[in-house]
């Protein structure tokens, strides 16, 4: 795949331009993704798009299990602060409506709360990773 540095620096200049942290642009297969992740560095990511195959997402360890989604696009949060206790470890006994984790979308902390009674299974995402909405963050048994 030949890269399009003119294309790459047209979205640096547009993240900058419209204040933006993050811009993803796609073209046929090729995708580019564009994101200001500290003070004015930027960093792209480019990828081709694969279909996902049906037989191995059934067969994977994520499929068994209840799925808490992200409600919102933003910054996904496993603890209330920095540094400190995550609001929940795998293993732990979760009731519905419980706090999981906080989504941050301009510059608001949204709570995410369980979706049914059960145990973490699995955390799917990474403290201060991006999320999009009805990704799944969390696997419940």
């Amino acid at each position: 795949m030949k890269i399009d540095k003119k294309l790459i620096k047209e979205l640096v200049d547009r993240l900058t331009e419209f204040n933006l942290t993050e811009l993803e642009y796609q073209e046929g297969q090729t995708k580019i993704k564009v994101s200001r992740v500290s003070k004015g560095i930027e960093q792209i990511k480019s990828s081709s798009i694969v279909s996902p195959n049906k037989a191995v997402l059934t067969e994977s360890d994520e499929s068994d299990g209840i799925r808490v989604k992200s409600p919102i696009i933003g910054t996904a949060y496993l603890a209330p602060e920095p540094g400190g206790k995550k609001f929940v470890e795998v293993g732990n006994k979760v009731k519905k409506g419980q706090t999981v984790m906080i989504v941050e979308a301009m510059k608001t902390m949204n709570h995410v709360p369980s979706t049914s009674d059960g145990i973490v299974k699995k955390i799917l995402v990474n403290d201060g990773q991006p999320v999009e909405f009805g990704q799944p963050l969390i696997i419940l048994k």
